[in-house]
């Protein structure tokens, strides 16, 4: 600007200024949206691949919860059986007792009577 002639000189100088300095930020500017559009492609696909993977990793813990209940219920199906089966037990050590003990009696009934093989009339 100092080297300028005159006014109109210095105009024309500090516009080709101008000029240059739009041109050199639009090109870098270009290159700057174009590594951002590049890296925004990425970001979405990225983003895209993070939700498929969500998406299945959420029916796969849909899935293993559903597993978790059916474990559980079967779990308290075998424990219920697991009772029926000590009450049943019992039952059958009551039955073999009372049937001992009936056995014993049926004995001693035999063994007191007057005429052995043969039952009371009035029992049968």
């Amino acid at each position: 600007m100092k080297n300028a002639s005159d006014l109109d000189d210095a105009r024309a100088r500090a516009s080709r200024i101008l000029e240059a300095f739009e041109k050199t930020v639009m090109s870098r500017s270009g290159a700057i949206a174009e590594v951002f559009y590049k890296e925004n492609a990425s970001l979405k696909e990225q983003v895209q691949n993070l939700l498929n993977e969500n998406n299945i990793l959420k029916r796969a813990v849909t899935i293993q919860h559903e597993h978790q209940l059916e474990q559980e219920e079967k779990s308290k199906e075998v424990q219920q059986l697991r009772q029926l089966v000590a009450q049943y037990q019992e039952q059958v050590r009551t039955l073999e007792l009372n049937n001992y003990a009936l056995k014993l009696h049926l004995r001693q009934a035999e063994e007191g009577s007057s005429m052995p093989g043969r039952f009371h009339p009035d029992i049968f």
